[in-house]
């Protein structure tokens, strides 16, 4: 455990769920069940293409049949005196409706059984632990062990510039320049506007603590109340080991589970 200024503050016992063998491919899952959560549903308008006068008539002995009139027997408008207007309704007409629209009812959410989740959840807290996995993810550590442990006067710290502090004391600084160069997409993607931002640490704390509110500026840097931790959030884009800084008062409540 380290204190604000980053020196040793004496030893202190890990939980037992750091001692859980890490399953990377149920991270994996979890952690795409919960990035489709997030999803919005989408649909279609219910009477999309439809709102018109256009209808088929042409059926061989329909009354005002387009038959044999040198034109496509599809569904035209009806305008006056019989006269056929354009083509509607159809997907390949102009406004007409789309062949396949997404619909609301479509299952976008990965489900994924609840104890399988909390081992997920377990392992995914594992590899914060595991220094080869946290390395294996990008993350500059240098000299620094892991998982981070900083003391209980972390939680009272309200300021930003604050925290930056604390974290370049800690060690972390080259992570956290890493995560400020925002990258481009490539292909399709940079002709959108498309950017990649790189993750850096998480700060995970306990529920009323100032440091959640006072870290969660910091480029890269995320927050998390440890009673509501998620496995996205400790393995972003399904991979596990992301670096983490816990509180100590973050690490007695991980003893419980």
């Amino acid at each position: 455990m380290v204190g604000m200024d980053g020196k040793p503050q004496g030893e202190l016992k890990l939980p037992s769920v750091f001692s859980t063998e890490v399953n990377e491919g149920l991270v994996a899952r979890a952690a795409i069940s919960d990035q489709t959560k997030k999803y919005q549903p989408k649909g279609s308008y219910i009477w999309a293409g439809l709102e018109t006068s256009a209808r088929y008539r042409g059926r061989k002995e329909d009354y005002g049949s387009n038959k044999n009139r040198g034109m496509a027997k599809l569904p035209h408008e009806i305008q006056p005196g019989g006269k056929f207007g354009k083509v509607k309704r159809i997907p390949s007409a102009v406004k007409g409706r789309r062949a396949f629209p997404p619909k609301v009812e479509t299952r976008i959410i990965e489900e994924i059984n609840k104890k399988e989740y909390a081992v997920a959840l377990k392992s995914a807290i594992a590899a914060t632990a595991n220094e080869n996995l946290v390395k294996a993810r990008g993350h500059a550590l240098g000299s620094v062990k892991v998982p981070i442990v900083v003391s209980k006067d972390a939680e009272n710290v309200a300021k930003t510039k604050d925290v930056q502090k604390m974290l370049l004391a800690i060690g972390i600084g080259a992570d956290l320049e890493r995560a400020r160069k925002v990258r481009r997409r490539s292909g399709v993607g940079s002709r959108k506007g498309g950017k990649r931002y790189p993750k850096s640490a998480i700060v995970i704390a306990t529920k009323d603590s100032k440091l959640l509110k006072a870290a969660r500026n910091i480029a890269g840097v995320d927050v998390a109340d440890v009673e509501k931790l998620s496995v996205l959030s400790l393995a972003p884009g399904a991979k596990a080991g992301r670096l983490a800084i816990y509180t100590q008062g973050a690490i007695e409540k991980l003893s419980a589970m």
